[in-house]
């Protein structure tokens, strides 16, 4: 039995063990399983998992994209550019390469809706609301796309504009991505404090989330009359990079 799963904690529900469980029906892919490990602490937990009988790939989830550096032998030029991991390929001769394959999703799934909308990326500047771990990939992205941005964050820094300021200055950025976890289930009520009504047939609004399918930022944007996208797309291109990846040793 070939095995794959996802560490992570808390891992109360699972995009990829149910698209891995069910690819792995549809395709007729046999003898391999996706299970969740479940972990709050990898130095506790993670060196007797990867001693685990047929264990060939992981996925990597908060709060650990970055803790699990140590226990890397090397890392792919993708995990390099992020500064995190996402997905882990158990190596034959029994060593460990860190990759992230939410740079490729995001990267890929934005130039795709982009070529969609007949929006060209030359000339796009973003606003990229939040600093945690899944910002890191699409700011990498944004870079290699040649699309200039600004971060936005709760706290005010030196290098990122507060949600205070977004009044000033929203009408210079046509594309908006959301990168953290406000509107997610179960608080789908709930929105980044964007001034919405400043919104135009201009702006792209793209949400990382994917739980809710339409996130209130979304259907504040398409008040507004403009385009709107959610994380889902992301995911699916993420989660195939990562079989790719466990494929091609």
């Amino acid at each position: 039995m070939t095995r794959y799963g996802l560490i992570g904690f808390p891992l109360t529900h699972s995009f990829s063990q149910r698209y891995f469980t069910e690819k792995f029906e549809r395709e007729g892919i046999a003898d391999c399983r996706y299970d969740l490990f479940e972990m709050p602490d990898v130095a506790v937990s993670l060196p007797d998992l990867l001693k685990t009988p047929g264990l060939r790939g992981l996925n990597v989830t908060i709060p650990h994209k970055q803790a699990i550096f140590p226990y890397l032998d090397r890392l792919d030029s993708s995990a390099e550019k992020v500064g995190a991991v996402n997905v882990i390929r158990l190596e034959t001769d029994g060593t460990k390469t860190g990759y992230n394959s939410d740079y490729y999703g995001f990267r890929q799934s934005l130039t795709d809706w982009l070529a969609s909308l007949g929006r060209p990326v030359a000339g796009l500047r973003a606003l990229v609301l939040g600093t945690g771990g899944a910002s890191k990939a699409v700011l990498a992205a944004l870079s290699d796309l040649g699309i200039s941005y600004n971060v936005v964050s709760r706290t005010k820094t030196a290098d990122t504009y507060s949600y205070d300021e977004l009044p000033a200055v929203i009408a210079d950025y046509q594309l908006i991505i959301n990168c953290s976890p406000v509107g997610t289930h179960p608080r789908t009520n709930e929105a980044p404090a964007l001034p919405y009504d400043q919104l135009t047939d201009q702006h792209l609004l793209y949400d990382l989330v994917y739980n809710p399918a339409e996130t209130q930022f979304m259907k504040r944007g398409l008040e507004r009359g403009a385009a709107v996208m959610n994380g889902y797309q992301m995911l699916v291109l993420q989660a195939e990079k990562a079989w790719e990846i466990w494929q091609s040793m």
